[in-house]
């Protein structure tokens, strides 16, 4: 069990108080279970090492506890093994657990993965780096590199130093000349904005943001048409109401695989709330049933149950 000891929903907590709590739940259920407390940069090398333990069958499972960017790590060393990922929604978002159902409480979390029951999802993919959310091209990872700094330097909370870099990205509003190729068909588009999800996401107001399933086997492509400040800001206003026109807002595709091209040598992109640089092209693809994920049962399908 690979836990995050900064995430969002453990922060001012002590970390063993945190360990602690998560062994005694276990251990409550008759599972036994080897915590580990991790920094972020430990994750991937950690999960590394937890697959080739599954896979001598050391250990059973492999827990991920954190957020989308912790579960997505330990995802990407899991995908096409069927070694089976468990889900501690530690994080602010927690979207992928919403996703799937998973609860945010931390008993009724282990209450899941105690039971067994298995979903295969779906995994998106770009340039061999996994997501299971969505990925993005444009003023989202420019937001989230400019938040992470204002916490570093100014002390801020999370949601605080968001607020902050929306304001200076506004005043900023980057532009991204791109070169989209899906199924055949091309077009160079400029925008603010390209975004990938892992099937699809909704956009209306009571689901906004939130997918129906995990395992369609699809990526789907939102490209804004925004070209202006105002009109963004309209756009992202409109959005939280649930007023979004996706046939005058957004450029939609539903694809199974996508090439982004551009001119400049590297972009930012964002891929479950990290971002890093990546040399274009991009190329996207999905990977149909690539986790199993231990998900409650009304979320199973019944050829998934155990």
């Amino acid at each position: 069990m690979l836990l995050n000891a900064m995430a969002g929903g453990a922060e001012g907590r002590p970390a063993e108080e945190l360990r602690a709590a998560v062994l005694a739940a276990f251990a409550a259920r008759g599972v036994a279970a080897e915590v580990e407390l991790l920094a972020p940069g430990e994750i991937a090398a950690r999960a590394q090492q937890a697959r080739q333990k599954a896979e001598t069958n050391e250990i059973d499972a492999v827990i991920a506890g954190g957020g989308d960017g912790t579960i997505g790590t330990v995802a990407a060393a899991l995908a096409e093994t069927g070694i089976p990922l468990g889900v501690l929604p530690l994080g602010t978002l927690n979207h992928f657990a919403k996703d799937l159902e998973i609860p945010l409480d931390l008993q009724e979390a282990v209450d899941v993965i105690a039971a067994g029951h298995v979903q295969a999802v779906d995994a998106g993919e770009v340039n061999g780096r996994i997501f299971l959310n969505n990925s993005s091209i444009g003023v989202y990872p420019y937001m989230v590199l400019d938040r992470e700094r204002r916490r570093r330097r100014e002390g801020l909370q999370k949601w605080s130093a968001m607020v902050l870099a929306a304001l200076k990205i506004i005043r900023l509003f980057p532009l991204r000349r791109l070169r989209v190729h899906v199924a055949g068909w091309t077009e160079l588009c400029r925008t603010p904005c390209l975004f990938v999800g892992n099937n699809r996401y909704r956009l209306d107001l009571f689901a906004l943001g939130r997918r129906e399933r995990l395992d369609g086997g699809e990526l789907w492509l939102y490209i804004a048409r925004q070209q202006t400040r105002l009109s963004l800001i309209w756009f992202t206003f409109r959005a939280l109401i649930g007023l979004t026109d996706a046939a005058r807002d957004l450029r939609i595709f539903e694809v199974k695989t996508a090439e982004i091209g551009s001119r400049v040598h590297r972009l930012n992109i964002a891929t479950d709330g990290e971002v890093e640089w990546m040399r274009p092209p991009l190329r996207y693809r999905i990977r149909p049933g690539a986790l199993r994920v231990y998900a409650p049962l009304a979320a199973v399908p019944a050829q998934s149950e155990e």
